[in-house]
């Protein structure tokens, strides 16, 4: 552990009449916005209250990410848009955690000396008293775990959705990527027991949540630390258990092909409130670029992933992540991934240029692409991708799907008079909200809708007919009244939830 004590600053006495006020901005992957879950729920704890979208905060917390090359830049700059906002307000606190502050450390006070608290990736549950030591000593603190003190989800969390929750099941990862930096900054794989993960699926569903999300940076390798190949399989059958208290779908990610099991696609099959979407990593359809990459399968081994799940589940959507512009990629590479991205018919993929991080061995490695060839790979990529993607979207065209109705999908919804949701399959719906007689039908986020895709596109669907059915649900009422699914810390034999806070 290194704490750190910055150079004297004048001490702020803070008003006690009035609660403090905090803000926290989330940068990156879905670990990091249930990690900001869990901030929230911390200084909600603490006595903290959320400031309204147009206030000012007490204190603005910077939950950030490490994995793509602009994050610093995107950091320092946005700490360097308040400091004059701190310095017309005295008492104010910033305090930056997440992967770039376990990899920066100290060098973030350096830079932005206004900072006042720097937590890691280890040590969330730190943050309510890193904020007051600094601001009774009137100091910088930096705290930074090397290892895992306390698995986050023991900490109280604050739930940003109604409907939907995260439930992390692993932390960490112990795959030797060679363009990843996360490993470094979350450690190696950390299993929560099962017992623990169903006792917070379950107080999840008692505050009225339909959906939830098993997290974990490679769920698939799930129950390695305890000598269980088949846990995460195991996992998901269980979760289905929990259909009749409520638990309408499950989700996970992500898997790592290396890992993923026949077990795992038998249980998807099986469960019927698992739903059949996967998000699989592909990176690359090149085998001496996987091989680059420390990748340990090849093209071969995951279309037959593919190939299997298919088989097993004709109605999956398989999305995915591929880097073009590896070191040493050549053309003939970059033809072989976009063969896989043919074959394997993707629903939608999260694309990217490959960017150094400090750190990791592509970064050193010989043969980094020209900008200018990675961004014409990278065009025609996007355009590979959304011609597959919305050849899949087509087929269902006519078809009805089932839509969890949800918030703040649907850019133009207040424009269009459309309301947007996901489909069991995980696609992106937007829907009409009238019924058969042309009347509008009141429905709220968190309610179930079913309806028939009139329209396809890449990244969407759009269901522009009448409702085929409206279910009013629990998480419809929740969203309705107001109220904010707070959980406690959950540990084994205690899954209990908290029905009075609002």
């Amino acid at each position: 552990m290194s704490i750190v004590a910055e150079q004297p600053r004048q001490a702020e006495q803070p008003r006690t009449d009035v609660p403090r006020t905090y803000d926290v901005r989330t940068y990156g992957c879905q670990m990091n916005v249930h990690d900001s879950e869990r901030i929230s729920g911390l200084l909600e704890a603490a006595g903290y209250v959320r400031a309204e979208p147009a206030a000012g905060a007490d204190v603005v917390v910077f939950n950030t990410c490490a994995v793509r090359e602009n994050a610093d830049n995107r950091l320092y700059g946005n700490l360097g848009h308040l400091r004059p906002v701190k310095d017309a307000h005295p008492g104010m606190q910033i305090a930056v955690g997440g992967c770039l502050a376990q990899k920066d450390r100290g060098e973030i006070i350096r830079k932005a000396p206004w900072v006042d608290v720097v937590f890691g990736t280890h040590n969330i549950g730190s943050l309510p008293v890193l904020l007051e030591r600094a601001r009774h000593n009137a100091t910088a603190e930096i705290e930074i775990l090397e290892s895992l003190d306390v698995f986050p989800s023991t900490l109280p969390t604050r739930r940003e959705s109604s409907y939907a929750g995260w439930v992390s099941i692993s932390v960490g990862c112990n795959n030797t990527c060679t363009f990843c930096i996360v490993p470094s900054l979350r450690g190696r794989e950390k299993d929560r027991r099962p017992g623990e993960i169903l006792a917070e699926v379950r107080a999840l569903v008692a505050e009225g949540i339909l959906e939830v999300t098993l997290l974990g940076q490679n769920v698939n390798s799930y129950g390695v630390e305890f000598g269980d190949r088949y846990a995460f399989g195991k996992l998901l059958r269980a979760c289905g258990s929990l259909a009749d208290d409520g638990l309408e779908r499950v989700r996970f990610t992500s898997p790592h092909p290396k890992d993923f099991t026949d077990d795992v696609i038998a249980a998807m099959a099986e469960t019927p409130n698992v739903c059949h979407s996967l998000h699989m990593p592909l990176q690359s359809g090149s085998d001496a670029v996987l091989r680059s990459m420390r990748r340990s399968y090849r093209a071969e081994r995951y279309l037959g992933i593919i190939a299997n799940v298919r088989a097993a589940m004709p109605d999956a959507a398989i999305t995915t992540d591929i880097i073009v512009g590896f070191p040493g990629e050549t053309e003939a590479d970059f033809e072989s991934t976009l063969d896989v991205v043919r074959a394997a018919r993707y629903s939608s993929a999260f694309t990217f240029q490959y960017s150094k991080r400090p750190g990791t061995p592509a970064a050193t490695m010989d043969c980094q692409i020209p900008k200018e060839i990675v961004q014409s790979r990278y065009e025609r990529l996007m355009a590979c991708v959304e011609e597959t993607s919305w050849s899949e979207n087509r087929r269902l065209v006519g078809e009805t799907v089932e839509v969890l109705v949800a918030v703040g999908e649907g850019r133009k919804d207040a424009a269009t008079g459309r309301m947007s949701g996901r489909a069991r399959d995980g696609r992106l719906v937007h829907f009409a909200t009238g019924d058969a007689s042309g009347g509008a039908v009141e429905i709220r986020p968190g309610d179930i809708v079913h309806a028939t895709v009139t329209y396809a596109a890449p990244h969407h669907l759009n269901a522009d007919g009448p409702l085929v059915s409206h279910r009013r649900t629990r998480a419809g009422d929740a969203w309705e009244a107001g109220r904010i699914a707070r959980t406690p810390g959950v540990a084994l034999g205690m899954p209990t939830a908290r029905r009075d806070l609002v």
